[in-house]
This record gives C-alpha cells, sequence and structure tokens, in this order.
C-alpha cells in the first residue's frame, strides 16, 4: 500500500476517475462524494459519481447531484466506467462486499482503488488509503485530502464546501456529538468563509419531510416505540406492511433511531426494520456502550461504538427476539 501523499502526483495530469459510496448514502456518503467531484472536475479529471443504490430526495439539492449515476438504473454504463477508470475512489466504506454486484467490479479493475473512510477495521483493498477512526466524518477525510494532501485550499468553492459541510453537519448529529472537536470547527468554520449556507443546509436537509414522513414518524413514536426499563434500552420495530401503508421511501426512516434514544435514561435504542429480502437494524448508544459489538457478534454488521448497523435474513419476529436474548448480555453495562 503507498502513502496517500503519493497520489497527488498520480493526479498531476488528467485521469479517468469513478467514485463511488456505500448503498443508500446518507449525507456524509453523498457529501464527500460529490464535494470531492467538485474538487476532481476542477482539476481536469473525467469523473464520474457512482452510487450503488438510490439515496433521499433531500440530500438531490447539492451541486452536480444531477450527475450522478445509479447503478441499479444504469447497470451496463456503471460497469463500463468502472472497466475504464484509471483511479476508483471509495468513500465512506471499507469493504467490497458492502457495495453489493459493484464490489466485485471494483476488485477486477485494474484501476488503482484510494480508500477514504472513518469506519473500524477495513479490508484492504485498497493501493492509497486515506483512514481515520477519529475523523468525525468522511467530508472530514475529503476536505483533508483536498487542503492537505493535495494542497489545494485555493480550490475550495461553494459547492464543495456546500456539499462537505452537510457530510459533516449529518455525521456529527449536527455538532452535537463527541466526534465534534475543536478541529471540526476550524474545518467547519473553513467551509463556511469558502460559501457554504450553513443555515440553508440545514433547512434543505432537516426541514424537507413529506406528509407521509412526518406521519409515519408520528407512528412510530406513538405506537411502536417500546422501552425496556430493566436494560435502558428502547426498541422500534416495523414491518414492510407499514413501509408500504405510509408510502415511506428511501431516507425516511433516518434519524428516527435517535428519538428512541432521546429519552432520559436510556442507554441503548434499536430500530429494527424488514425489507422485502431482509432485516435491517440500526443501533445507537451513549457514553461507552459498545452498539457496534452487538451488531458485528450477533448480525453482520459494525460500525462506530455510538452508532452501528446490521442485517439479518431471518424473520423479524425471530430477530425482535434474538434481540431481546442478547440483551441480558449487556445488562451490567445498560444499567451501570
Amino acid at each position: 500500500m503507498l502513502e496517500i501523499s503519493h497520489l497527488k502526483e498520480f493526479l498531476d495530469t488528467p485521469k479517468r476517475i469513478v467514485i463511488t459510496t456505500h448503498p443508500k448514502p446518507d449525507g456524509d456518503a453523498m457529501g464527500s462524494s460529490l464535494g470531492l467531484y467538485n474538487y476532481l472536475i476542477q482539476k481536469g479529471h473525467q469523473t464520474q459519481v457512482i452510487t450503488p443504490t438510490d439515496y433521499p430526495n433531500f440530500l438531490h439539492w447539492m451541486p452536480n447531484n444531477s450527475e450522478v449515476i445509479v447503478f441499479t438504473e444504469e447497470v451496463e454504463k456503471s460497469k463500463s466506467l468502472v472497466a475504464q477508470a484509471d483511479i476508483i475512489f471509495c468513500l465512506d466504506f471499507n469493504s467490497l462486499s458492502r457495495i453489493y454486484e459493484m464490489g466485485d467490479l471494483v476488485r477486477e479493475s485494474n484501476a488503482k482503488k484510494v480508500l477514504i473512510d472513518h469506519h473500524l477495521e477495513p479490508e484492504g483493498f485498497e493501493d492509497f488509503r486515506l483512514w481515520n477512526t477519529g475523523a468525525c466524518a468522511t467530508a472530514h477525510l475529503v476536505y483533508e485530502f483536498i487542503v492537505d494532501v493535495m494542497g489545494d485550499r485555493e480550490l475550495l468553492n461553494k459547492d464543495i464546501a456546500s456539499c462537505l459541510y452537510t457530510g459533516i453537519m449529518t455525521d456529527t448529529g449536527s455538532f452535537r456529538f463527541r466526534s465534534t472537536t475543536e478541529r471540526v470547527h476550524q474545518i467547519v468554520a473553513d467551509l463556511i468563509a469558502a460559501g457554504a449556507d450553513n443555515t440553508l443546509i440545514h433547512q434543505l436537509v432537516y426541514d424537507d419531510f413529506s406528509l407521509s414522513r412526518l406521519r409515519f414518524l408520528g407512528h412510530c413514536l406513538l405506537n411502536k416505540l417500546e422501552v425496556l426499563p430493566e436494560y435502558n434500552t428502547a426498541i422500534i420495530v416495523i414491518t414492510k406492511e407499514e413501509l408500504e401503508q405510509f408510502d415511506v421511501n428511501t431516507g425516511d426512516t433516518e434519524g428516527i433511531v435517535n428519538y428512541a434514544l432521546s429519552i432520559s435514561g436510556i442507554r441503548l435504542a434499536a430500530l429494527i426494520i424488514e425489507r422485502q429480502d431482509v432485516v435491517k437494524l440500526s443501533l445507537r448508544s451513549t457514553g461507552d456502550f459498545p452498539a457496534n459489538e452487538i451488531c458485528k457478534k450477533y448480525f453482520s454488521g459494525g460500525g462506530h461504538k455510538n452508532a452501528s448497523g446490521g442485517i439479518s435474513n431471518e424473520k423479524i419476529d425471530a430477530v425482535r427476539e434474538k434481540f431481546n436474548v442478547i440483551l441480558p448480555e449487556y445488562k451490567s453495562l445498560l444499567v451501570k
């Protein structure tokens, strides 16, 4: 593996570049991808963002979002672009299995692979790595790639700044998580100085609910929220029938688990959702409780200590019961 600084020389001449990120990309995934895209096109590179799946409508306002290709909607074009690429940037994920069919295409490509990520335990498929679990977001690392590695602070413009600000804002919970350090505020100040409209960005991401999404949130809180006081845990379980009933779209479930965690005394919150072919779990925790350990050990997942996810091929009732069985193992950590 080569030092990330060696990439600067490789990028001195125009290259064919693909940027990809994880499925159902969130604010950090799309913010870092489009932030990097808006930087690379200034450098004269032929650049394309390809997402494995669709993503929330409330992220479609970002500069040059119209240029993004969704793999599942343009499979042959995506395959051709990956095959022809000189460089593939992999952002906000660190295992090729995470990007489904695209993972095999990236692995087989002769392109140089660049990992920019802040999650634990990278697989090691990349040629270049900018990886730091202490970074608050992948957008944080893309900022450092542009400014510190490439030495191109003067190329920070409103488009780049708006995208990277979105990534940092969403992955820090609007700057309230412990990952929001003095350095993060310095970066954010630089992005605002470069043109990011912090008030407008927050409004576009968080104040753009559809009526059905708001009603679905109300349903979750009124009818589906279950509190287990003996474990300081709160759970919301959603069936695929409920997703259909409320016309739930990509991104509409984002952030719901945080409402469960906001209850006084709750240390662990779980959102368990039945999709068409799999059950997905989102766990959030406070303090030093290792939500990622549960996801990794029992639900084929992982993530950060306080924010993690997993999947299961079992029926949703079985997943819910399995979660109940697991809790006594962690009771000493949950009630201390």
